[in-house]
Order: C-alpha cells, then structure tokens, then sequence
C-alpha cells in the first residue's frame, strides 16, 4: 500500500471539495435511490464524500449510517447535507478501517474503488466490517470490456488520475470477486459502464 499514492488521492480531494457536486454529474438520482433502498440496519458507506447519497437514506429501513471518508474537506461539506437518518461521518482511509469485524448490517459505496489506490484490500475491509449474513451494495463506473473503447480507457486513464485521482478503467467485478466477496446480482444501470453489484461478505 503505497503511502504516496494515498496523500496524493487526499489532497486532490481536498481541493475539488468545494467544487465536486457541480463536477458530479455522472450519478443519477435514480441510481442513488436504488442503492440506498437496499441498506438496512446499521450502515457503513464507504467514501461518503460530499453526502450526496445521504438525503435518499429511508428510515423505515435504516438505523444509523456511518460515513467514512479519505478526505476532510469532503467530509467538511456532507456535514451540511440533511439525512433523515443518524449519521456519523468520519475522516478514515477505506484500505485500513478502524471499525471491529462484523460491525455493519450493509456496507454501501457509489463510484468509490475507481478511487481507492488498493481497491482489492479496500474491498477486504468491507467484507471484513460487514457482519455475516449482511449485504454489499456497490455502485460503480467500470472498464468497458470492449477493444476500442476499453484501449481508449486504458489511454486516457493517466489523465484523469492526474487531474482527479480516479481510475476509470478499473475490473471493479473482478477486483470484488479477488477479495473474497460472493456476488449474487449485477445490474447495468448504464450499458457496461456503471453496474450496481450486490454481493455479500
């Protein structure tokens, strides 16, 4: 786990914070109602940033949600998003949580493992914190599996790191399924760009 990589991530985050909903339009609404709707209990999300997942939490549903996330001025702004749950945000680098096993009901992360530098050990820690017999939600923009657009991808992903610490070419599915996680549905909410992937630990 390269140091490194992680404060650069941080820093990037940090400057964008301000700025990040209106740069934040790839995510739908829609997109973010389905993956709330499937969190119960006590939740875990994962790279909360700025909260925009927290007003479509559903108290009929869920208990308490904990965010967590690498960046403090991200973090600085979902404190001034409403959510109609407890909530409790806190700075912490997904690759090494601070949270004992089994700690959570449902762990939920939207266009985050693009971003993590070790996505395979942050997927890890969520299958570790996330209690037996609980649910992973996943909202996440993939490589797309096809010669010319995924080459295109792989092209232009050192780009967009520099500029925004995220990957877009990453085997999210694949880097789920190597850190020991059991997928048991996968939805394509825009073509075989963005998947919503339930799974459990």
């Amino acid at each position: 786990m390269d140091e490194r990589v992680t404060a650069s991530v941080r820093r990037k985050y940090d400057r964008n914070a301000r700025f990040f909903d209106r740069m934040d339009r790839m995510v739908q609404d829609d997109w973010r109602r389905q993956v709330t709707a499937r969190a119960t209990g006590n939740v875990l999300e994962v790279g909360v940033g700025t909260g925009k997942n927290l007003p479509f939490y559903q108290s009929e549903t869920t208990v308490k949600v904990t965010g967590i996330d690498l960046s403090p001025g991200m973090l600085s702004v979902a404190r001034g998003k409403g959510c109609p749950v407890p909530q409790d945000l806190v700075e912490m680098d997904a690759q090494r949580m601070a949270f004992p096993d089994g700690s959570f009901d449902t762990v939920v992360a939207t266009c985050v493992f693009c971003t993590v530098p070790d996505p395979v050990a942050g997927l890890r820690e969520v299958r570790r914190v996330c209690r037996p017999g609980g649910r992973i939600v996943l909202m996440e923009h993939v490589r797309v599996d096809k010669p010319i657009i995924g080459r295109l991808m792989d092209a232009l992903d050192p780009l967009v790191v520099w500029l925004m610490g995220t990957h877009i070419n990453r085997r999210t599915v694949e880097n789920v399924r190597r850190a020991g996680l059991t997928i048991e549905r996968i939805e394509r909410l825009k073509g075989d760009l963005v998947l919503l992937i339930e799974a459990v630990p």
